[in-house]
C-alpha cells in the first residue's frame, strides 16, 4: 500500500527527481487569453473517438468533445476520484444492489452547431460504443462487458443496468475517448461521419486541420463549464521527429508535448532553460507489448512463441533502456503497484521473465529445435515512432539475435501500422503497446481477450474469456487476484500469445508559464484542456 500512495503522490504532485527541476506553483490566479501551441509525435489516423486507440488523435481531437464523467482534473493520478462533465452533481452511486447507475444530465448544453444535447444523445454514443452494429469498430467495447441496457427515459436522465455489479464500470465510464457525440449526427450523417468530422460540445471548436501539419481549435463561447476555458484557442502542432519536437520547446515555437520525453532530453532543456523549464514525471499505465499472428506459421507453434519470449533479459533490459528510452518498470500484465499486479516473485515463474537469462536462452534454443526452425528468420511489424517503439523494437531484435533468431524491423508510419493490425493481417511478429487512461486493472487487461478488436493476435481462446468473466463479476479482491493471476497466466505462460516487454515511464519537460495542466499516469488523461491557461 505504502508503494502505491507513493506513486500516487509523485504523480499528482508532479515531482521531478535530480536536483534543479521545478515543480511551479500549486495554486494561482488563472489568466484568461492566449494561444497554447504544443507539439504532437503522431499524425491522426481518424477522428473518431471511439475507433481510436492513439495519443495521435487525442491530443489535438479531444479538446473538441465532453464526456459524461471524466477523471478530476485536479487529481488526474486518482484510479477513484471521478466528476461530472456533461451530468449533474456527484457521480452516482449504484442502486438496486450496484447494478443501476442513474445520471441526470446538464440543461442548456449545446453541440458546436448549435443542437442542444439531450439524454438521447449520451445513450447514442453509449449505444455506439458498448453495442457497436455489425462493422462498426469500438475499440474498448470489452470494457463495457457488465452493461446490459442504456436507457434514456427522459431529456434529461440516462440510466445504465448491469448484468452484474462491477467495479470496472465507473473507471470505464470515465474513459477520455468516450467522445459524446450528437444523435442527430450518428442518425443523419452515419457512424463513420466521425472520423473525419468534428462536432462535439468541448471547450474549443474546430478552426481547421492542415494534414500532417496542425490541428487549431478556438474557444468555445458556450461551453458548459463555467468561466472557462482561459485558452483563446490551442494550436497541434504534427512532429513525428522527436528532435523537431525537443527544438521547438527549447527555441519557445511549442510550449509542452503531452505524451513524453526520454531522460537526456529531459536534462539537456532543463540545462539549457533553467527555471524557464517545468518537469512532471511519474509511473505511466502504459506497457511495451509484442503480439504474435497466431494464424502464421511458425507463429502458430506455442513452442516457438515460447522460445522468443524467453531470449528476452527484461531484468537487466530495463536497467539500460531506462537511460535512453521512455520505459522502466519490469511487470506482468496489470500496471505495476495496483493491488491486482504480480508480485516478483509470481511474475519470475511466467515464461520470459526468470533472473537466469543464460538457463532461459538455453531453452528457447532448444524449443527452436524441437519445433524444426533452429534458423528462424523473420518481419518484426512495428510503428515508426521513435519513442518507445523503434528503439524497443531494435533491443528486441538484439536480444533474439543471441539464440540465433535473425529479425528486420519494418518501421511504417501510424496509419499503416493499424492497417496491418486491423485489415491486412500481413505480419509475423509486432511491437504493440497495451495503453490505457484511468488506471482499471479488471478493464485494463481485456485487450488480451482473443475476441477483443484490439488484439492483434488473431487467437481464440474461450477459457481466457471465462475467466475475464469471473473475474469482472466476482466482488471479492482477494479472489480477483487469484483470478488475474490465472488469465496472465494463460496469456503469457501457458499459451504466450503475446508477452509484455517493460512498462512506460512519463516525464513532461513544459514551459514553466504553461499553468493549469497536471500530470496522469497516462498521455491519455487531462486533455481537455480547459483548465489550461498561460502566464505571461
Amino acid at each position: 500500500m505504502k508503494r502505491i500512495m507513493a506513486r500516487a503522490a509523485t504523480l499528482g504532485v508532479g515531482l521531478a527527481v535530480g536536483a534543479g527541476f521545478a515543480v511551479g506553483a500549486l495554486a494561482a490566479t488563472p489568466k484568461k487569453g492566449g494561444v497554447l501551441e504544443f507539439v504532437v509525435a503522431s499524425k491522426i489516423p481518424s477522428y473518431d473517438g471511439h475507433q481510436e486507440s492513439t495519443f495521435g488523435m487525442i491530443h489535438p481531437i479531444r479538446p473538441f468533445y465532453s464526456l459524461l464523467i471524466r477523471i478530476n482534473p485536479e487529481n488526474p493520478s486518482s484510479a477513484t476520484d471521478f466528476v461530472c462533465d456533461l451530468c449533474v452533481g456527484d457521480v452516482p452511486k449504484g442502486t438496486d444492489g450496484g447494478t443501476k447507475f442513474t445520471f441526470k444530465i446538464k440543461q442548456g448544453v449545446k453541440f458546436h452547431d448549435g443542437t442542444p444535447l439531450t439524454s438521447a444523445d449520451v445513450k447514442a454514443t453509449y449505444d455506439k460504443i458498448v453495442f457497436p452494429p455489425q462493422g462498426v469498430p469500438s475499440t474498448r467495447k470489452a470494457f463495457y462487458s457488465m452493461i446490459d441496457s442504456v436507457t434514456a427515459p427522459d431529456a434529461d436522465t440516462v440510466v445504465f443496468k448491469l448484468k452484474f455489479p462491477s467495479g470496472a464500470f465507473i473507471p470505464a465510464l470515465a474513459s477520455p475517448f468516450n467522445f459524446v457525440y450528437s444523435k442527430k449526427d450518428l442518425d443523419e450523417k452515419g457512424y463513420s461521419w466521425h472520423k473525419t468530422n468534428v462536432n462535439g460540445t468541448g471547450a474549443y471548436t474546430f478552426k481547421q486541420h492542415q494534414p500532417g501539419a496542425f490541428v487549431e481549435g478556438t474557444r468555445n463561447p458556450d461551453y458548459h463549464h463555467e468561466g472557462k476555458p482561459y485558452l483563446d484557442g490551442y494550436k497541434a502542432i504534427s512532429a513525428p521527429k522527436m528532435a523537431v519536437r525537443i527544438q521547438a520547446i527549447r527555441g519557445d515555437r511549442a510550449a509542452i508535448e503531452f505524451r513524453g520525453f526520454p531522460p537526456k532530453a529531459r536534462d539537456d532543456l532543463k540545462k539549457a532553460l533553467g527555471d524557464d523549464l517545468t518537469v512532471q514525471q511519474g509511473d505511466w499505465n502504459c506497457a511495451s507489448t509484442f503480439v504474435f499472428n497466431n494464424e502464421r506459421k511458425p507463429f502458430d507453434d506455442v513452442r516457438v512463441r515460447r522460445a522468443l519470449t524467453m531470449a528476452i533479459d527484461r531484468w537487466t533490459g530495463a536497467k539500460y533502456l531506462s537511460k535512453i528510452a521512455i520505459v522502466k518498470s519490469v511487470g506482468g500484465i496489470v500496471y505495476p503497484g495496483s493491488p491486482l499486479a504480480a508480485t516478483e516473485e509470481e511474475l519470475t515463474k511466467i515464461s520470459g521473465f526468470g533472473k537466469d537469462i543464460e538457463a532461459s536462452r538455453a531453452e528457447a534454443k532448444r524449443l527452436l529445435k524441437e519445433a524444426g526452425v533452429e534458423n528462424l528468420t523473420f518481419d518484426l511489424h512495428n510503428r515508426a515512432v521513435d519513442q518507445p517503439y523503434k528503439l524497443v523494437g531494435t533491443w528486441l531484435i538484439d536480444q533474439w539475435r543471441r539464440i540465433g533468431v535473425k529479425v528486420t524491423q519494418k518501421a511504417v508510419s501510424t496509419g499503416q501500422w493499424y492497417d496491418v493490425y486491423r485489415k491486412s493481417k500481413d505480419y509475423d511478429v509486432g511491437v504493440f503497446a497495451n495503453c490505457q487512461s484511468v488506471i482499471n486493472p479488471l478493464a485494463d487487461v481485456s485487450g488480451w481477450l482473443c475476441s477483443a478488436s484490439n488484439n492483434y493476435t488473431y487467437c481464440k481462446d474461450e477459457e481466457l474469456e471465462e475467466t475475464f468473466k469471473a473475474m469482472n463479476k466476482e466482488p471479492d479482491p482477494a479472489k480477483q487476484r487469484v483470478l488475474m493471476r490465472k488469465f496472465e497466466n494463460r496469456a503469457m505462460h501457458e499459451k504466450v500469445y503475446g508477452a509484455m516487454v517493460l512498462w512506460w515511464y512519463k516525464i513532461n519537460p513544459h514551459r514553466s508559464y504553461v499553468k493549469g495542466w497536471k500530470i496522469a499516469p497516462s498521455h491519455y488523461l487531462n486533455q481537455h484542456l480547459d483548465n489550461v491557461w498561460l502566464d505571461k
